[in-house]
């Protein structure tokens, strides 16, 4: 199984691709989606959907796990946030892979063992878990944990529906 995952935001939306092969899994690439601070938001949205399908027709993914919306005080950043997951939604849909959402907590609970693990935590746990020779930038930490959430899942019993 080869699974996406992408922690999306505006400016620095991380990105990993997992493959998965029974209890084995390896990271096939990672990194971010980079926006400058005065890059009009329909540029960064047009970026983030262009990257995320480049990236799925690079590596074939079979499904794309992506952070599920988080609430927040200021009410003007949870709706871009939300705009750049939907950049990161109509990708996949429109490669027609099937999308799974994980509640940050939950990744956090699945890499680490702990719902409240910092971000330095998750860092060093995904290093370890895909035997990374060094540690991933924090939001390709993030996504490569989001895809690993979702590898885990699956090898339980993974009641989840696609979004």
């Amino acid at each position: 199984m080869v699974v996406l995952g992408i922690d999306t935001s505006l400016r620095s939306s991380g990105y990993g691709v997992l493959l998965a092969e029974g209890s084995s899994m390896r990271a096939l690439a990672m990194g971010t989606i980079k926006n400058g601070p005065k890059v009009p938001l329909s540029a960064c949205l047009r970026n983030i959907h262009a990257t995320v399908a480049e990236l799925i027709a690079q590596h074939h993914p079979d499904v794309v796990a992506i952070e599920s919306v988080i609430y927040g005080k200021n009410a003007g950043t949870m709706l871009v946030l939300g705009e750049a997951r939907g950049a990161v939604i109509t990708a996949a849909v429109d490669a027609g892979v099937p999308i799974y959402e994980y509640e940050p907590r939950r990744m956090k609970m699945a890499v680490c063992g702990n719902g409240l693990a910092e971000k330095i935590q998750i860092q060093r746990m995904v290093k370890t878990l895909l035997a990374l020779p060094e540690l991933p930038q924090n939001d390709a930490a993030d996504a490569l944990g989001l895809a690993i959430t979702h590898v885990h899942g699956n090898s339980v019993l993974n009641t989840r529906e696609p979004i």
